[in-house]
């Protein structure tokens, strides 16, 4: 599908966008074509020196403010990437690599490994992997004669064709180059102005598609991603620089007025894009931000502290004593919603406790522990209790919900309804227990595992894709089948073939090989999901695979896209860039900045009414904490704020009956919940 992108109607005047013209950081350099920022955070910069001169070409490494021969003897060094503690540079015919410890250069791949006669290698790119992708801009005279190739494997990479003028029409100039994911690559064109979009069908084969995304760039020269979905392009030409907020989404002028805007790259440290200009002999630096798009990404004056660090978790055996460590796993922090305010904590081994509401007692009381029913594995640690809801009635019908991985059958997920004892408000009968559905799972992974009740007082079930890695059953999109969904059932009754019934308005009921319990699919593995107790608005993270994670909005009959989607970006061979039919998500991070998402709630307490609104998440890898805030209005994110973190792995929020949040983490001395609090000390 053709997507053209006009850039007429947007282009913003020069005064609009910024009061100063783009500030160098480096100058004096001769011929600056491309910047890459290394391992360690240092930026480097390869200069042509004069053209078609062998030997006087160079990366520079940027020092206080000044330009240092990083490797030298080069002869026109183009487009640069940095991948792992390697610079990669096209030079001419060659491409090179240069160590970034020692400046150390030698020959990666020459000319002769290459399937077709080259006229000049000028950008390149690299994905998760290493795999990297070189474009050839032919002729600058004709406007044509250029091509991609993959240069994959290691010591010496095999050299492919991916693209040309012959296999694809729209193939002239390629410049610009950057992975829009795994198996998907963005060019620009610099005779046409195209941005193109090719699909790699295998990586051992060449490209089975090309889709053009957007126009308008003329003498188009640089592509890059910032952390959070914003593509940036740059024209050698026109000395300008756009944004592409999001996919789909027309392209906005950044900044112009450079002589000739070269490979631009993005600073995650500084958030910044660093713009070699060749022809001034510099290279400048732009916020990273988009006019008319702008996120507010200031800290907010937010911390965290301990909370119910002096409680004592009846019953849990830490390990000391056998030297057999056995962290405690909060997994679901929440309340009953019958007035009484006690606090509820289920850990992943199987026991729901009840917190000392204060006082000089400091053991927890146990409500439920159905150890002996849960498997949890720690080489398998996405099983075990990973759900807990009480009934909205719960006050009167003492019903509650409990979503777990089975002992008896491997691979079964479980979703029971169990009643608190007739005899003790503070113990559940655990006898009570009455199967709902069982899900068999292909492997111990992405099992999901929320289940909450919705405003509407309908119990939502969340399940992830069933396990391992690119969702090969494809149960994401599959519609006779559980998996990859989150559910909507009605527990309140029942049907001769089902211990619940399903409401009359999910959105399948009555479609063809379509299951009814289905309320949303094409997701690979929610992590969690929670209502806004103000609005009533489902929010969820969704884990990604390969290269971003995602915040999304609950929708009836949505379809999230996996596994064609990976957030805004085409996923898997079979994977679209186009994303019709698809609900987008909200807000995206690239794997640079976190490596599994960690959803929370809505804030809604008393304590910090300065956090009111704020959607509160989190990463498991990298420990790093956000508030974000959604304009109904703009339909767009227009906060994102970083929270002062300890940088703990995040396993899951919670919220207690009077709205404050928690999140938790596992504890080998049972101390794995914290609270939000004032950071006196953020600025």
């Amino acid at each position: 599908m053709t997507r053209t992108l006009s850039l007429l109607a947007v282009l913003l005047p020069a005064a609009a966008l910024a009061a100063d013209p783009p500030k160098p950081i480096v100058s004096g350099l001769k011929n600056p074509e491309s910047v890459a920022v290394g391992p360690d955070g240092r930026v480097f910069v390869s200069c042509i020196g004069e053209r078609d001169k062998p030997g006087d070409g160079a990366v520079m490494v940027v020092k206080d403010g000044k330009a240092e021969v990083f490797a030298g003897d080069l002869d026109d060094p183009r487009g640069m990437v940095a991948f792992q503690q390697w610079l990669f540079v096209t030079d001419n015919t060659r491409v090179r690599r240069i160590d970034t410890k020692t400046g150390k250069a030698d020959v990666f791949a020459d000319e002769k490994d290459f399937p077709a006669k080259l006229t000049m290698l000028n950008d390149v790119t690299a994905d998760q992997f290493g795999t990297l992708y070189v474009s050839d801009s032919g002729d600058r005279e004709k406007g044509s004669g250029g091509a991609v190739y993959r240069l994959r494997g290691k010591p010496k990479p095999t050299v492919t064709l991916v693209a040309d003028g012959g296999k694809f029409p729209a193939v002239k100039r390629p410049n610009g180059l950057t992975m829009d994911a795994l198996h998907h690559l963005l060019a620009v064109d610099a005779a046409t102005g195209e941005l193109s979009r090719l699909r790699l069908s295998d990586p051992a084969k060449p490209a089975a598609e090309m889709e053009k995304v957007a126009d308008g760039f003329k003498g188009g020269d640089g592509l890059a991603f910032d952390h959070f979905g914003r593509l940036f392009i740059s024209s050698w030409s026109e000395g300008k620089v756009w944004a592409i907020p999001r996919p789909g989404e027309k392209a906005v002028l950044v900044a112009e007025g450079l002589q000739s805007a070269a490979d631009l790259c993005y600073d995650p440290a500084g958030r910044r894009l660093l713009v070699p200009d060749m022809k001034a002999g510099t290279v400048v630096e732009l916020p990273a931000r988009v006019p008319g798009w702008e996120v507010d990404e200031t800290p907010l004056k937010i911390a965290t502290e301990l909370a119910f660090g002096d409680v004592k978790w009846t019953g849990w055996d830490s390990g000391e004593d056998t030297g057999k460590v056995n962290p405690l796993r909060p997994i679901v922090l929440t309340h009953a919603g019958d007035g009484s305010n006690r606090t509820f904590v289920a850990t992943q081994h199987g026991v729901i406790h009840i917190l000392p509401a204060g006082g000089a007692k400091k053991d927890t009381t146990v409500f439920l522990d159905i150890q002996s029913k849960v498997l949890y594995r720690d080489n398998e640690n996405e099983q075990g209790l990973l759900g807990l809801a009480f009934h909205p009635k719960y006050k009167t019908n003492g019903e509650f919900f409990v979503f777990y991985t089975d002992t008896t059958e491997y691979r079964q997920n479980v979703l029971s309804r169990f009643r608190v004892s007739k005899s003790d408000p503070n113990k559940a009968d655990p006898a009570s227990e009455e199967e709902i559905l069982r899900i068999h799972h292909k492997d111990w992974n992405h099992d999901g595992g929320t289940i909450c009740f919705g405003p509407d007082g309908f119990l939502y079930v969340v399940l992830g894709d069933g396990g391992a890695a690119n969702d090969p059953y494809d149960h994401g999109q599959k519609m006779n089948h559980l998996l990859g969904k989150i559910l909507r059932i009605d527990i309140d009754r029942k049907t001769e073939a089902t211990e619940y019934a399903i409401p009359k308005d999910n959105p399948f009921v009555g479609v063809k090989n379509a299951k009814p319990e289905i309320y949303a699919f094409g997701v690979r593995n929610p992590w969690r999901l929670s209502f806004d107790r103000k609005t009533g608005r489902g929010w969820f993270g969704e884990v990604g695979q390969d290269l971003w994670e995602e915040v999304n909005l609950l929708a009836k009959g949505a379809n999230y896209g996996w596994r064609r989607r990976e957030s805004l970006h085409p996923f898997w061979h079979d994977g679209t860039g186009s994303p019709k039919g698809f609900t987008e998500p909200i807000w995206e991070y690239h794997h640079d900045v976190g490596k599994s998402i960690t959803g929370g709630h809505v804030y809604r307490g008393k304590a910090l009414p300065e956090l009111d609104g704020y959607y509160l998440y989190a990463d498991y890898v990298s420990g790093k904490l956000w508030g974000l805030k959604y304009d109904e209005g703009k339909k767009r994110v227009t906060e994102n704020r970083p929270i002062s973190s300890k940088n703990l792995p995040i396993l899951s929020y919670g919220e207690d009956e009077a709205g404050e949040v928690y999140l938790m983490t596992y504890s080998a001395k049972g101390q794995g919940i914290f609270r939000f609090v004032k950071d006196g000390g953020a600025k």
